[in-house]
């Protein structure tokens, strides 16, 4: 079950009223997941600033099952991640971090149990 969580300076009234859904889209096809067991969540407006610039910038954190331990899935993901970012958001590569958590099957919760059947 991803999770993906964007957090970002850039104004509101331009981001796309549909982003977490596309962001959602985009987290599904990246991490090779079912977007119906994909969380997405956009929080704009945040006083934020990235190497002593607070020009426009976003944090992506990415949670995963299986799709985030190691260096060279998340090289592949951060680069699919930021292309999509940086066209929807017209930021460039370098206004864009990303974390990856990698998680356990028995660390999600969903209709009242753990997600042991993963």
């Amino acid at each position: 079950m991803p999770f993906v969580e964007l957090e970002t300076n850039v104004p509101a009234a331009q981001l796309p009223r549909d982003l977490p859904a596309r962001l959602s889209a985009a987290a599904a096809a990246i991490l090779g997941k079912p977007e119906e067991r994909v969380a997405a969540t956009v929080k704009g407006e945040l006083a934020l600033a990235m190497g002593g610039s607070a020009a426009p910038g976003a944090l992506l954190s990415v949670w995963a099952v299986g799709a985030v331990g190691s260096a060279e899935q998340n090289r592949t993901h951060s680069a699919r991640f930021a292309e999509f970012l940086g066209r929807e958001l017209g930021l460039g590569a370098d206004r864009i971090l990303i974390r990856f958590h990698p998680l356990e099957p028995w660390q999600v919760g969903k209709k009242g149990t753990v997600m042991t059947f993963l």
